[in-house]
C-alpha cells in the first residue's frame, strides 16, 4: 500500500484547517478600524477594537503553524508523487 493516499488525507484536513482559520480570521478583521481617534466618550470603541486584536493575534500562531505544515506536507507530496512517476518511467 502506497503512502501517498494516506498523505492526501492528512494534508487535506492540513488545509481544511488553516483555510477555516483564515476564514475565521478575515471575519474577525472585517470590522477592524484602520485609524482609531480616542476620547473619553469612545472609550466602548476602543475596548471593541482592542478585543479585536486580541482575538487575531491569539489565533495567529495557529495560523502560521497550519499555514507551514500545509505548504511543506505539499512539497512533500509533490516530491513523492515525482520520484514514483520517476521511477515508473525507468
Amino acid at each position: 500500500m502506497s503512502a501517498l493516499p494516506v498523505l492526501l488525507i492528512v494534508w487535506a484536513v492540513f488545509a481544511a484547517c488553516f483555510l477555516a482559520l483564515l476564514a475565521y480570521k478575515g471575519q474577525l478583521t472585517r470590522y477592524e478600524e484602520d485609524q482609531l481617534f480616542l476620547n473619553e466618550t469612545l472609550s466602548h470603541e476602543q475596548q471593541v477594537q482592542s478585543e479585536i486584536v486580541r482575538k487575531v493575534n491569539r489565533i495567529a500562531p495557529f495560523v502560521r503553524v497550519f499555514g507551514v505544515a500545509a505548504a511543506v506536507m505539499t512539497a512533500g507530496i509533490v516530491g513523492i508523487f515525482t520520484y514514483d512517476a520517476w521511477q515508473h518511467l525507468r
